[in-house]
C-alpha cells in the first residue's frame, strides 16, 4: 500500500510540472525559458481521408472569409497566412469548453468531433512539412517548408493536462516557461526572438510593446516559413518596367517575364488564372486576376467550393506572361475580424476551463504577421500568429503619468456644474 502511495505522489508530482506548476515554494518553481510540458511525444499518423478533407474544407472558408473581413477594411495590399492563423487558433481551441468551443468549431466550419478534427490538423502538418524533398528554394538553397508550434506558459500556472497531451500529441508543442507577471516586456521580446529564428528573421517584432501584461497567462504561437523556386524562372534579362493599373491609378513596376510559359491556366467568366508550379511540383501559386473593376465581386466570390472550381478549369498551353515583382511585410491584428467571423465568445465572457481551471480566462489578442517576396527566381514566405490569452478576473492596469501640462475642473456631481477650472504648466 506504500509504494502505491508513493507511486501515486510521484506521478502527480510528475503531471503537476507537466502542467507548469502548482503550488509550490519559490525557489522550486523552474526559471523561465525552461521547456516542459506533456511527456507525451508527437504523433505522426494519418487521420482518415474523409475526415482531413472536411477538415481542409473549413479551414479553406474560413481563409476567404477572413479574408473578406480584412479586405474590407481598404483598397491597400493584404497578405496573411490562413494556415498559421488557423493553426494557432486550433492550439487554443484544444483549451475551450462550453459555447466557447462551440464558437470554434462554427468558425472553422467543422463538424468534427474534437479528437478528429486536431488529428486532421496534424496529419496535414505532416503532409505539409514532407514537401519539398530534393527541391530548390529560390535562394538556391534545398526547397524549405518549416512550421513550428510553441506554448509559452506563465511559470507557476497549472494547466490541464489534456489540454497539454493535445498540444504536444497532435502539434508538436512543448511549453517554454515565462514571467509574465514581473516580466512581461522580457518575455515579449523573448517570444519574438523564437519567432524571428523560426522564420529565418523574416517576422520581427510580431508582439507589440504593450500586447504582453501582467495577466497574461498563455501565448500560443503558430510560426511559418516557406522559400521555393518556380519549375520554372524567369529570366532577370527580360524584367522590364511596365504600367501597373492599381486601385489608386497607374504605377509603374518590374514585370517579370517568359515569353512561352507551358503552366496551367484558364479564363472563367473574364477571370484570367494561371498556376505556376514551384520546384518539386507540389505546391504552387495560383493567380486570379477579374475585368478591370471586378476585385471585389472575386472576393465575395471565393469559397471552397469556388476554388475547386476554378482548379477543376484549368488545362496546360503555351502562356506569354509578363508578372510585376512584389514584396510587402503585414501586420495585423485579427481581434475584430475574428469576433465579427463568430468568436467573439472566445474573448468575451470566455470558458477555457480545458486549458485552466485556475481562474477565468479569455482570448486578450490575436496578431498577425506575414511577409512575402516574389521575383524571377521564386518566392520567400514567412508568417507568424499568436494567441495572447490571459486572466479575466484582474483588470488590466493603464499606466497614466500626468507628467506635462493640462486643464483640470472641480465639478459638482449632482448638477454637473462646473465650480472652478484651470490648468497646470508649471506646477
Amino acid at each position: 500500500m506504500a509504494k502505491r502511495s508513493v507511486a501515486f505522489i510521484l506521478l502527480t508530482a510528475l503531471l503537476a510540472f507537466a502542467a507548469c506548476g502548482t503550488e509550490k515554494k519559490n525557489e522550486e518553481i523552474p526559471a523561465p525559458g525552461t521547456v516542459v510540458g506533456s511527456e507525451k511525444q508527437r504523433l505522426v499518423v494519418s487521420a482518415p481521408p474523409a475526415d482531413l478533407k472536411q477538415a481542409v474544407a473549413g479551414q479553406t472558408d474560413f481563409a476567404f472569409d477572413l479574408y473578406r473581413q480584412l479586405a474590407s477594411e481598404g483598397s491597400k495590399n493584404l497578405f496573411f497566412s490562413p494556415y498559421s492563423v488557423s493553426v494557432a487558433l486550433s492550439m487554443t481551441y484544444a483549451g475551450a469548453a462550453g459555447n466557447t468551443k462551440k464558437a470554434f468549431e462554427d468558425v472553422f466550419a467543422s463538424n468534427l468531433p474534437a479528437d478528429r478534427f486536431h488529428r486532421s490538423m496534424n496529419d496535414l502538418d505532416a503532409q505539409l512539412s514532407s514537401r519539398g524533398q530534393g527541391a530548390k528554394a529560390a535562394d538556391g538553397q534545398p526547397f524549405r517548408l518549416k512550421v513550428a508550434n510553441q506554448l509559452f506558459a506563465q511559470q507557476d500556472y497549472t494547466f490541464e493536462t489534456p489540454f497539454l497531451d493535445t498540444l504536444a500529441v497532435e502539434y508538436g508543442a512543448n511549453v517554454r516557461l515565462m514571467d509574465f507577471v514581473t516580466a512581461a516586456e522580457p518575455s515579449r521580446i523573448a517570444i519574438n526572438e523564437w519567432v524571428e529564428d523560426k522564420t529565418e528573421d523574416r517576422i520581427k517584432d510580431l508582439l507589440p510593446a504593450g500586447s504582453i501584461t501582467r495577466d497574461s497567462r498563455a501565448v500560443l504561437v503558430n510560426a511559418i516559413y516557406f522559400n521555393a523556386s518556380w519549375k520554372v524562372q524567369f529570366e532577370e534579362s527580360a524584367t522590364q518596367n511596365d504600367a501597373f493599373h492599381g486601385v489608386n491609378g497607374d504605377k509603374s513596376v518590374p514585370f517579370m517575364r517568359n515569353g512561352d510559359l507551358r503552366v496551367p491556366n484558364a479564363t472563367v467568366d473574364g477571370t484570367e488564372l494561371v498556376e505556376l508550379p514551384y520546384d518539386g511540383e507540389e505546391l504552387s501559386m495560383l493567380v486570379m486576376m477579374p475585368p478591370a473593376g471586378g476585385l471585389h465581386a472575386l472576393e465575395l466570390s471565393l469559397t471552397n467550393a469556388k476554388l475547386a472550381d476554378y482548379r477543376q478549369a484549368l488545362h496546360h498551353s503555351a502562356l506569354e506572361l509578363s508578372m510585376p515583382k512584389f514584396e510587402m511585410t503585414v501586420s495585423t491584428n485579427l481581434n475584430e475580424p475574428l469576433k465579427n467571423l463568430g468568436l467573439g465568445p472566445a474573448f468575451d465572457h470566455a470558458d477555457f476551463s480545458a486549458m485552466s481551471k485556475v481562474e477565468d480566462l479569455a482570448i486578450s489578442g490575436v496578431l498577425h504577421k506575414a511577409f512575402v517576396k516574389v521575383n524571377e527566381k521564386g518566392t520567400e514566405a514567412a508568417a507568424a500568429t499568436a494567441v495572447i490569452v490571459g486572466a479575466t478576473s484582474v483588470p488590466v492596469t493603464r499606466p497614466v503619468v500626468l507628467n506635462q501640462p493640462f486643464v483640470f475642473a472641480i465639478i459638482d456631481k449632482a448638477t454637473a456644474a462646473v465650480v472652478f477650472v484651470g490648468r497646470v504648466t508649471e506646477p
